[in-house]
């Protein structure tokens, strides 16, 4: 059975360690202590109760066949002629994305700007935690 202690369950869900505790006071996460008080998250009530999450974020937006969304803010911008790198800090991820100089003026992207960046991919790879 996989457990997850407070911090790192907090960190899969994208809330703080209280909220989790919260969660687990009110038995929707299955917890359990260890001989030293510690609390671990059970993995599967801990995946169930993501999944039964509704994506955040504005239900027009969801009109489209993209589904994996993070939302983030821009910490870098780099332009050239033609184009342009957008960095973004979602959470803990860093994501990077190319597209027209254009298109980032269009949408007034620099950084401190809040955005969503969306991710739809033929190729998803997954690994397992270590």
């Amino acid at each position: 059975m996989t457990e997850y202690r407070l911090g790192e369950a907090a960190a899969l869900l994208g809330v703080s360690d209280d909220t989790v505790r919260r969660l687990a006071d009110a038995g929707t996460l299955k917890s359990r202590r260890t001989r030293g008080s510690q609390r671990l998250i059970d993995g599967r009530s801990l995946a169930r109760y993501a999944a039964a999450q509704r994506p955040s974020g504005d239900p027009e937006t969801r009109r489209e066949s993209a589904r994996n969304r993070f939302p983030g803010i821009v910490v870098r911008v780099v332009k050239d002629r033609v184009s342009a790198q957008v960095e973004v800090r979602a959470g803990p991820f860093r994501v990077v994305s190319l597209l027209t100089r254009e298109a980032v003026e269009e949408l007034g992207l620099e950084p401190g700007v809040a955005v969503s960046a969306v991710v739809k991919a033929t190729n998803v790879v997954v690994e397992r935690a270590r």
